[in-house]
């Protein structure tokens, strides 16, 4: 039998097997040339089950590896990986028996409790991920899979709104309104009930970019940071604002982060609970805060 067909990892679960698997990819990671195959037996319930597994990976396998929360199965593999020579890891057994015992409680065994944690941070992972790739009007194709899709001129907070509702595990995506250039096609594809417009008022505006500029080492006298231009670009997107009737317009003016983020998730939720009752328009006041010049 050469190398390449012992180059299998085998992972033993009593719930997915998701949660071993994840931790078997991310140190693959670290090994750019390996040529290496995980073969996953979840859903183990016997201790045969388990006896056959480390019969086959003692034939064609690296290393057993497996992640079992009920006591019985624990205990057992303990005995049956002591009668056989392929090599094997416990990678949470340690983690969970030492949590317990600065605890004074015992773990309660239920195979998928792991799981359901994993699943959420995972789903982090991925909000934040797809939200990096869909930033300031990057790839419009993928806009009809975000939870939430963020429009407005610039620095009205749209990337750190995205970003903070990604930790949330949302997929958010942004997309930037520029003076006399069209919104892309794939915007007005996207569920309107997940499109969400900020703005500010002019005299923010004006000092947040003015500072930037001046960060940048760049002329505050541009266009970007004079008024009479903010002005016009604030109009503009007002217009498209109104086209759109069904996108709720949050001002930012004077909100944290964290506010604004709370303030379109409130909606976000708001508008699948009306949809559910069969309502598109929810009857929510489409701007939380005024206009002004």
């Amino acid at each position: 039998m050469s190398g390449e067909d012992r180059n299998i990892i085998h992972v033993i679960s009593d719930s997915t097997g998701e949660t071993a698997e994840r931790i078997v990819r991310s140190a693959l990671v670290q090994f750019a040339n390996a040529n290496v195959r995980i073969v996953k037996h979840s859903r183990i319930r016997e201790v045969a089950d388990l006896a056959a597994v480390f019969q086959r990976a003692e034939a064609d396998g690296l290393l057993v590896l497996y992640t079992l929360v009920n006591p019985t199965l624990r205990d057992a593999v303990v005995l049956i990986a002591e009668q056989h020579t392929v090599e094997s890891i416990d990678p949470l057994g340690g983690v969970v028996a030492r949590i317990g015992s600065i605890l004074g409680e015992k773990p309660e065994g239920r195979a998928g409790a792991l799981q359901s944690l994993d699943e959420a941070y995972f789903k982090r992972i991925e909000a934040v991920e797809f939200t990096v790739k869909h930033d300031d009007g990057q790839m419009p194709q993928g806009l009809r899979k975000a939870d939430v899709v963020i429009v407005g001129i610039s620095r009205t907070s749209k990337t750190p709104v995205c970003t903070y509702l990604a930790q949330k595990g949302l997929r958010a995506a942004n997309v930037p309104i520029v003076l006399g250039i069209p919104l892309p096609r794939e915007l007005f594809e996207v569920d309107p009930r997940k499109v969400f417009s900020l703005t500010i008022n002019v005299a923010s505006l004006v000092r947040i970019r003015r500072a930037r500029l001046k960060q940048l080492n760049m002329s505050p006298d541009s266009d970007y940071g004079m008024r009479e231009h903010i002005i016009k670009e604030l109009k503009y997107a007002r217009e498209i604002f109104r086209e759109n009737p069904i996108w709720p317009v949050v001002d930012v003016s004077q909100k944290a982060l964290e506010e604004t983020s709370s303030i379109i998730t409130w909606m976000r939720d708001e508008r699948a609970a009306a949809a559910e009752a069969g309502d598109l328009n929810t009857g929510l006041d489409r701007f939380s805060g005024p206009y002004s010049e």
